[in-house]
């Protein structure tokens, strides 16, 4: 007697998705080297594995599982990546919810210059980066983007999010209210921010309670508009906002000697 295993044409879509989303992540998080090379040198001098080895296992294993469990439990409250799904499943139809790049891009680039500014308002976060110029800070900062607007995405957003609002429909007879997706997005922006820490300690920022409150507080504000994107129109548009703001905050802002 034979057993064979079928998936339904949701659950094997969701699994080329997450696969596809956890190879975007393993691309981003190899291009993010050279920018953890210049900001925590110490750390990156200390790893015992070669950093690929990282990459494959952090990154794409990791973000498979998130991404998965993400879409499985999500899409069914219209939390999705409806454009990559369709690019994946190569269907032949338009996901019917519109798009609006450039207005993901419009708002990723305010956001993050209005990151840049409160950051220069308040105290210094880091240490200067020493005996790298500009241009070479900015080109580490184009490719470290990519990781902010994928696996950063995946793991807070499409995980995150989709986990908490599947968790406060669950009690209400599977029903998902809106307050539920703003609480999701806020409690996911908050943990976005406080994950900023441990890199934020590594590259030699002091332990005070100003400027931990500063580190969170500045990348929840990204959490918080890349959520929203990410409810509205879908996980596509939170991760073009996201690497956006993360072109301002480490290219441009290098670039301009601040």
């Amino acid at each position: 007697m034979s057993m064979t295993l079928t998936l339904s044409p949701m659950r094997k879509s969701n699994v080329k998705l997450a696969l596809f989303l956890s190879a975007m992540a393993v691309i981003a998080t190899l291009a993010l080297q050279p920018y953890l090379v210049m900001t925590m040198p110490g750390v990156m001098s200390k790893l015992h594995v070669p950093f690929f080895v990282i990459a494959l296992v952090q990154a794409g294993l990791q973000c498979f599982l998130l991404g998965w469990i993400g879409l499985s439990l999500g899409t069914q409250y219209g939390l999705d990546a409806p454009w990559l799904r369709a690019f994946v499943d190569r269907s032949r139809r338009e996901p019917v919810v519109r798009t609006h790049w450039r207005l993901a891009v419009l708002v990723g680039v305010i956001t993050g210059a209005l990151v840049a500014v409160l950051a220069l308002l308040g105290p210094k976060i880091t240490p200067p980066v020493e005996g790298i110029s500009r241009l070479g800070q900015s080109w580490r900062g184009a490719l470290a983007s990519l990781y902010g607007g994928t696996g950063e995405e995946i793991m807070l957003r499409l995980f995150l999010v989709s986990l908490f609002v599947w968790l406060f429909a669950l009690f209400n007879r599977r029903q998902a209210r809106p307050w539920m997706f703003v609480l999701a997005i806020i409690l996911a922006a908050v943990l976005f921010g406080v994950g900023h820490l441990p890199y934020a300690f590594g590259a030699g920022m002091s332990h005070t309670p100003m400027l931990i409150g500063e580190i969170v507080l500045l990348n929840a504000i990204v959490g918080l508009v890349t959520g929203t994107l990410f409810w509205k129109c879908g996980l596509e548009h939170a991760m073009l906002a996201h690497f956006s703001a993360d072109l301002v905050l480490h290219v441009v802002v290098p670039l301009s000697g601040h």
